[in-house]
C-alpha cells in the first residue's frame, strides 16, 4: 500500500468566542488531500496565540501546559496512522480522529463490503440470482474502484467516507471517463446502492448518503423490425458461417420472443408436444423465474431443424449455435449494414420485434403477448408494445365510410 501523505495543524477559531472571551483551539488532520477536524476542548486568550508556529505563545505555566498537550494529540496520531500502516489498512483523516477521539469503527471499507457481497452472489448463481446481474455486480464494483483511484489517488474508502458528493461525482465519472448513458449510469449508481443498504442494516454507516437522492430511468424507444425489414432479414443468406448462425438465432428471437439469456440455455426439455401435435416452448425466463408458454410458429420449427445436427449443440446439450451477447451484438450490426437496415441492432430488439411486428400487429391481444413474454404483469408488456401506423390504418379504415363528407365548394 502506498504511503499516505499526512499532516497535523492546530488554530483557533476567532468567530467562536466562549462566555470567558477566549476562543477555542482545533485540530486539523490531512491525509491524501482529504481532510477533517475537531475541537480539543482547550482554549487560549486570543492575543496568547501565535498563529506562525500553530501554539500558545511565551513560557508561563499554562502557555507550556498548552502547548504540552498539543504535542501529546500530535504524537498519538502519529501512532495511530503507524499502527495502521503496520495493519495494512486504509489511513484517512476521520480514521485517525476516531481512533483518538476513541469512536467505535471496524474499518469497514465500501470496496471490502462490495467485494464480500459479490463473493455471495457468485455462490448463489441459478439459485437466488442470474449470471447476468452477478456479471452487473462485478462490472459496478470495478468501475467503483476505477473511480476511487482516479479521484481519491487512493485503494479504497471507508464507509464513513461515502458522502452525496461521492455518489455525484460517481455519477458525473460513469457518464464522462466511462462513457455511460444516462439509464446505464443510474443502474451501476442503484447497484452500488445496494452495498450502502447493506451497510445501513449492519450498522457500519449510520448516515444514508442517498437519503435525499433520487434517480429515475429515462423512457427508451427500443428498434424493431417491421414487417419488410424483417423479411428483408429471412431470406438473406450468409456465406460466411458466423454471421448465418447469428441472424438464425435471431430470427428465431424474433419469432419467439425468447431472451437473449434463455434462448442461449434452450434445450430439448423445455419444447414441448401438444395432444394437438404442435410443439411449444414451456420455460422459465433466467431472470424474472415466470413461466413463458410459447407455440413454435413454422419459422422457429423450421430453425431447430436445421441445426439438429450442429456439433456444437450436441456438445453443449443446446438446440442453438449461440455466442456471447457482446459478439452476437456485434454481428448482428453487420448484418444490418449488408441488408441495408438503418437500426442499431441487438439481441433485445428481437424481443420487442416479437412483441410488435409478430404479435401485437396481428391482433394477437395484450394478455397473450404477456404471458409469451413471461411478463409479470401487463404493464411491463406495454413498454414493449408499440401501436404502428399500418394497424392504426386498418382499424381507421372501418370508420373512413362512416364519416364521409361532400367537398363543400368555396
Amino acid at each position: 500500500m502506498n504511503r499516505a501523505t499526512y499532516s497535523v495543524l492546530f488554530y483557533i477559531k476567532r468567530t467562536k468566542i466562549l462566555k470567558d472571551g477566549k476562543v477555542p483551539i482545533f485540530a486539523r488532520i490531512t491525509v491524501n488531500g482529504q481532510r477533517t477536524e475537531f475541537g480539543l476542548q482547550k482554549s487560549i486568550e486570543l492575543n496568547q496565540w501565535d498563529n506562525h508556529k500553530c501554539c500558545a505563545k511565551g513560557f508561563t505555566k499554562q502557555a507550556k501546559d498548552l502547548n504540552n498537550h498539543l504535542e501529546l494529540v500530535k504524537n498519538k496520531l502519529f501512532l495511530h496512522k503507524h499502527e495502521l500502516e503496520e495493519q495494512n489498512k486504509v489511513i484517512t483523516a476521520v480514521e485517525l480522529k476516531n481512533c483518538l477521539l476513541g469512536l467505535d469503527t471496524d474499518n469497514k471499507t465500501i470496496l471490502q463490503v462490495f467485494q464480500e457481497h459479490n463473493e455471495k452472489c457468485k455462490k448463489l448463481i441459478n439459485i437466488d440470482f442470474a449470471p447476468g446481474t452477478v456479471d452487473r455486480y462485478t462490472t459496478c464494483y470495478k468501475h467503483l474502484k476505477d473511480f476511487i483511484k482516479q479521484k481519491y489517488h487512493r485503494e479504497d474508502l471507508f464507509l464513513n467516507e461515502i458522502t452525496p458528493m461521492f455518489i455525484s461525482d460517481m455519477e458525473f465519472y460513469l457518464k464522462t471517463t466511462r462513457n455511460c448513458g444516462h439509464n446505464t449510469a443510474v443502474k451501476y449508481i442503484k447497484n452500488f446502492k445496494k452495498i450502502i443498504r447493506i451497510a445501513l442494516a449492519n450498522g457500519w454507516i449510520k448516515t444514508d448518503p442517498f437519503k435525499n437522492i433520487k434517480y429515475h430511468l429515462d423512457d427508451v424507444d427500443m428498434a424493431y423490425l417491421n414487417e419488410e425489414e424483417l423479411d428483408t432479414l429471412i431470406q438473406k443468406e450468409f456465406y460466411i458461417e458466423r454471421l448465418q448462425h447469428v441472424k438464425d438465432v435471431y430470427l428465431f428471437c424474433c419469432f419467439t420472443g425468447l431472451a437473449f439469456v434463455d434462448v442461449k440455455s434452450l434445450t430439448e426439455h423445455d419444447i414441448i408436444k401438444e395432444r394437438d401435435g404442435n410443439y411449444w416452448i414451456k420455460k422459465k425466463r433466467q431472470k424474472t423465474k415466470n413461466w413463458c408458454h410459447i407455440p413454435l410458429l413454422p419459422v422457429a420449427s423450421h430453425l431447430l431443424k436445421k441445426y439438429r445436427e450442429n456439433m456444437y449443440c450436441k456438445n453443449k446439450g443446446v438446440l442453438l449455435p449461440v455466442l456471447t451477447n457482446q459478439k452476437m451484438n456485434a454481428y448482428l450490426k453487420e448484418i444490418a449494414d449488408v441488408c441495408g437496415i438503418k437500426k442499431n441492432l441487438s439481441t433485445h430488439t428481437a424481443r420487442h420485434t416479437f412483441a410488435t411486428t409478430v404479435t401485437l400487429s396481428n391482433h394477437i391481444s395484450m394478455e397473450v403477448v404477456s404471458k409469451m413474454l413471461g411478463h409479470s404483469s401487463i404493464n411491463m408488456t406495454k413498454k414493449y408494445a408499440r401501436v404502428v401506423d399500418e394497424l392504426i390504418n386498418k382499424d381507421m379504415q372501418k370508420i373512413f365510410h362512416k364519416y364521409d363528407m361532400p367537398v363543400f365548394a368555396n
